[in-house]
């Protein structure tokens, strides 16, 4: 496994990130950022919400992370 499959992996894994809807899978289980309060946000729960959050905020950018990968790799084979 090489710097660029990691680089790959940590793509395909901010991309399941951002496509995980709040309202239909994380607010059921209670992980939306709103219910969690000021001491609970350093715990690793609150942490992977943080995440998460970031994720899907940051998705314009993943998009275009995405695009220039598949360029990337229609190019190099």
């Amino acid at each position: 496994m090489g710097f660029w499959t990691f680089l790959e992996g940590l793509l395909l894994f901010a991309n399941a990130f951002a496509i995980l809807n709040e309202d239909r899978f994380l607010a059921r289980r209670g992980w939306t950022l709103a219910e969690m309060s000021r001491e609970r946000r350093n715990t690793l729960k609150g942490q992977v919400i943080g995440l998460i959050h970031a994720c899907q905020f940051l998705r314009l950018p993943l998009i275009l992370f995405n695009i220039i990968i598949i360029i990337i790799k229609l190019f190099s084979g």
